[in-house]
């Protein structure tokens, strides 16, 4: 399955809760099984230009991303945790390539502060740095 049709099966997922606050809601209750344990959790990981602290970890596993964050706001934690589930296990180039869309599609973006906004943001981009640096390095494990 590519990147693309994944994120929309993802997208059908949420909208079938009939109200934006339970798919956060949803999202939130799921951010467990992305979490990054508590002794990962160092400096060097953290996402400049989130309010909260974001834990964000990456790795290339056989030629597929992996990823897994944490953060202090459970709001936060969920969020950044939809990204990884959407990024992990796809090919670096595709991750690159595809931007996450559904915060607009399942009308998540409405309840979302622009601070939210653009820490998901920050997220995404390093998400994308890593994916790059993999596609540079070639087909090789690593952080």
């Amino acid at each position: 399955m590519n990147l693309t049709i994944k994120q929309q099966q993802r997208i059908e997922d949420l909208n079938l809760l009939p109200d934006p606050q339970e798919r956060l809601s949803a999202l939130v209750s799921a951010a467990n099984e992305f979490q990054l344990p508590h002794d990962q959790r160092v400096d060097e990981l953290i996402v400049k230009g989130c309010q909260s602290r974001v834990w964000l970890k990456g790795c290339l596993v056989e030629g597929r991303t992996a990823y897994s964050s944490a953060a202090d706001s459970p709001l936060v934690a969920g969020l950044v945790a939809e990204l990884c589930r959407l990024y992990s296990g796809e090919d670096p180039a595709e991750v690159v390539a595809i931007e996450p869309v559904l915060w607009n599609k399942c009308g998540l973006e409405k309840l979302l502060s622009p601070t939210r906004l653009r820490g998901l943001e920050a997220v995404r981009q390093r998400i994308a740095q890593w994916a790059q640096q993999w596609m540079a390095r070639g087909p090789q494990d690593g952080v």
